[in-house]
């Protein structure tokens, strides 16, 4: 009856004998032994392949993790966020790669060909290289400022003609502001070289001028009894000053020079208030030497005034001797001429 049927000439006949051979390859695709065997063993290799790509990015997270974790140990939280920063970003990184050779280690177990793909992404990735070159370089070196540490969030820098304090460290960009209230917006890429003015401990310099007059010895007396206990009054000094002695002398005057170790940062208040304290103390021996002087002055007028007054006495006293050795002179020639007068009118 089949014969019949695939041997008729009818128009539905070739529909038929189509039907049966789809089906037929059907059949014999689903009971191909060897197909099935190809297919299970590339199941398991997708598998394997999934399962190693998934221990493979968690091993490397966890030394990633456990890596920022020795680093992170003591800092300040500002620092340990960016390290989690840097962290996340080092395991996406990972995560991608991953992720991406997985998938064409799959595509290959599908039979794919690999390589024109592979040379569409590597145009792809060139391109987008070459057109996103600046931006590359700023993610790139922001990466490496993180990552090393170079300056953090709240430290004093300069990089070029830009100083001030680190506001925002980001992967593109970094954010300063300065003194006077300006705010920098940097491109990592543009940051050749830095300079950290919060790293290590500061040293305050201070240059006094003196006149020549003053006693060297008594100057430096005064300065070292004026920076007495000037790190309990500040504690941005760590250490009583050093005086070095004088810097520089011209004619008119020498300058002395004073040291002193101070915290990170902080060399400007530190000279700040070891100028006070010398003013402080200049000022009171000013003051002193003024009040001697006008002392001086006072004991000399008074001292003045009674010897005045005193020369006054003895004048007076002078005087009243003189007039009183005077006195009978007078009587005796009174009485010589009123003799003289008597001897006349009797004659």
């Amino acid at each position: 009856m089949n014969m019949w049927i695939l041997e008729a000439d009818t128009p539905g006949a070739d529909t038929l004998k189509d039907a049966i051979r789809f089906k037929d390859k059907v059949w014999n695709w689903f009971t191909d032994a060897d197909m099935w065997a190809d297919v299970l063993f590339a199941g398991l290799r997708i598998f394997v392949i999934f399962l190693l790509t998934r221990v493979i990015i968690k091993i490397v997270s966890n030394i990633i993790d456990r890596s920022l974790e020795r680093k992170t140990g003591g800092r300040l939280l500002s620092n340990t966020r960016r390290f989690t920063t840097v962290g996340e970003l080092m395991k996406n990184v990972v995560t991608v790669i991953c992720n991406f050779v997985m998938i064409m280690l799959v595509l290959s177990e599908f039979h794919f060909d690999l390589a024109p793909l592979l040379a569409g992404a590597g145009v792809l990735g060139l391109a987008v290289g070459f057109g996103a070159q600046s931006l590359v370089k700023d993610v790139i070196t922001g990466f490496f400022i993180i990552l090393e540490d170079q300056f953090a969030v709240g430290d004093v820098i300069q990089t070029g003609t830009y100083k001030g304090t680190v506001e925002l460290i980001g992967l593109r960009t970094t954010r300063l502001l300065s003194t006077t209230g300006e705010v920098f917006i940097i491109p990592n890429g543009l940051i050749t070289n830095v300079t950290n003015y919060s790293l290590s401990n500061a040293l305050a310099v201070v240059d006094v001028p003196v006149k020549m007059e003053r006693s060297l010895e008594a100057t430096l007396g005064l300065i070292g009894e004026a920076l007495k206990g000037i790190e309990e009054r500040n504690s941005n000094v760590l250490a009583y000053p050093n005086v070095l002695g004088i810097q520089s002398m011209s004619t008119s005057e020498y300058v002395i020079r004073i040291a002193a170790s101070c915290l990170p940062n902080a060399k400007e208040v530190a000279e700040r208030q070891i100028q006070n304290d010398i003013k402080q103390a200049l000022e009171k021996l000013s003051s002193l030497e003024q009040a001697q002087a006008a002392q001086a002055e006072e004991e000399a007028r008074l001292k003045a005034e009674e010897e005045e007054a005193k020369a006054e006495i003895e004048l007076e006293k002078t005087e009243n001797e003189q007039e009183v050795s005077d006195t009978p002179d007078t009587g005796s020639r009174r009485q010589i001429a009123a003799t003289q007068e008597g001897k006349k009118g009797e004659g």
